[in-house]
């Protein structure tokens, strides 16, 4: 839905009247635990693609946004099956851009301009029996299997379906999901879904053609159980199947080994098995873990990411891939890639400035198939610095910038910068 400035206003008024309404037709649960915000985001994105064969206007995507959120949650009703609403209501205007130089951020006109403004509306009716919850509805999962792009871009990416969500054994969490339609983070329509097209080595078996956008799916379906061994190790499992395109099996350990004096080593381990489901060839397997050394303010970590089969990572378009080599523009997830990552974090909390963090990552890619002679390699550097005010006036206001830098052969040479202002207003 694109908006105009009536439509704003309509849209937020509309969530608004939904959260006076409730009073009257809830319970003192339904209220008492909910849980409202109004989101203020400001975002300005600029991505040199360092393509020589492009133009200047080409060549340089800018653009210069800002983000209304309202979010609600509610709690749930009383009774045996308590009940409950959630509302998600967004609107996003463009406060610079320019003809070719858009950066995925706006949906676009046929003319290559942006549009000026356009809008997010969602809501997820849910229920509660005893410690199971089933959500319909607007879904934002942040699953292995299934990781929708939250910040990306100005709004979030959002799917509709259904996740019913047990934790009736203590320690043990279970899910079912369907979903049937995605929208994506720079889109007013909600629509099938894709699979992403690493390196070019996705074949559809039956035209013989390479895998495009037109190749779509109505159906993701997911399984998946994680289990709290204890305090220090979690593992689960998971399974998804995107219809027609590709089935997916996840297997993931983490464990937190305390050493004392503000120290401790953590080990992330994630191994999947992708294969074909339908016409789409798919043959995949994912080795990435990843060490993590605490000490004191600082974490220093260590990840190596390995890619075997006919083809690479497989995962919905749009999405996170669940890749420990995932970082801000690339997932290192090409067929026969292996990739390397060193990590530093530190918070300034440690010299007197709470509040003040900082990341920088280096991960480098090689060996990755990209249908040629040449060998695909590449290597990306991000900087992350993020200070969120403590007290006073602007307390729960953020500022972060985010610069990248990219140069690949296997998908294309980036420098990136984005600078980010968000400020969170409680309502409830």
């Amino acid at each position: 839905m694109i908006f105009s400035p009536l439509a704003r206003a309509i849209t937020l008024a509309t969530a608004g009247s939904m959260l006076l309404a409730i009073p009257s037709l809830a319970s003192a649960d339904f209220i008492k635990d909910s849980k409202a915000n109004l989101g203020f985001r400001n975002l300005y994105m600029n991505q040199d693609t360092r393509d020589a064969a492009n133009t200047p206007a080409n060549k340089t995507k800018a653009e210069w946004s800002q983000a209304f959120i309202l979010d609600y949650k509610s709690g749930f009703t009383e009774g045996t099956i308590g009940v409950g609403l959630d509302v998600y209501a967004a609107t996003g205007i463009k406060l610079d851009s320019g003809p070719n130089r858009t950066a995925d951020t706006f949906p676009q006109r046929s003319n290559g301009k942006s549009v000026d403004n356009f809008g997010k509306l969602g809501g997820t009716a849910k229920a509660k029996l005893s410690e199971t919850v089933l959500q319909v509805g607007t879904l934002m999962p942040r699953l292995p299997l299934l990781q929708a792009n939250l910040e990306g871009r100005l709004l979030p990416q959002m799917f509709t379906g259904g996740m019913l969500t047990s934790n009736e054994i203590d320690g043990l969490t279970a899910r079912l999901g369907h979903i049937d339609r995605v929208n994506q983070r720079s889109s007013t329509d909600n629509e099938s879904m894709g699979m992403n097209r690493l390196a070019k080595n996705l074949i559809n078996k039956k035209t013989g053609n390479a895998v495009t956008k037109n190749d779509t799916s109505g159906s993701f379906d997911l399984a998946s159980l994680d289990y709290k061994w204890n305090d220090a190790l979690t593992t689960g499992y998971n399974f998804g199947r995107l219809e027609d395109m590709y089935k997916q099996h996840i297997v993931t350990a983490l464990h937190v080994l305390p050493l004392g004096d503000q120290r401790s080593l953590k080990t992330d381990l994630r191994v999947s098995k992708s294969s074909s489901d339908g016409d789409i060839r798919v043959d995949n397997k994912a080795f990435s873990g990843m060490v993590t050394y605490a000490f004191g303010f600082n974490k220093l970590g260590l990840g190596y990411q390995k890619m075997t089969g006919n083809t690479g990572y497989a995962y919905i378009l749009g999405t996170d891939p669940f890749l420990v080599n995932y970082v801000a523009n690339r997932e290192f997830g090409a067929k026969d890639e292996k990739s390397w990552q060193v990590r530093h974090d530190y918070n300034f909390a440690g010299l007197g400035i709470p509040g003040l963090t900082m990341f920088n990552r280096y991960v480098k890619g090689t060996g990755a198939d990209i249908g040629s002679a040449t060998e695909g390699r590449e290597w990306e550097r991000d900087l992350d610095v993020s200070y969120a005010f403590q007290e006073g006036s602007l307390k729960n206001f953020n500022v972060r910038w985010r610069n990248s830098t990219v140069r690949s052969n296997v998908n294309k040479d980036l420098d990136d910068n984005r600078l980010i202002l968000a400020y969170t207003l409680p309502l409830l």
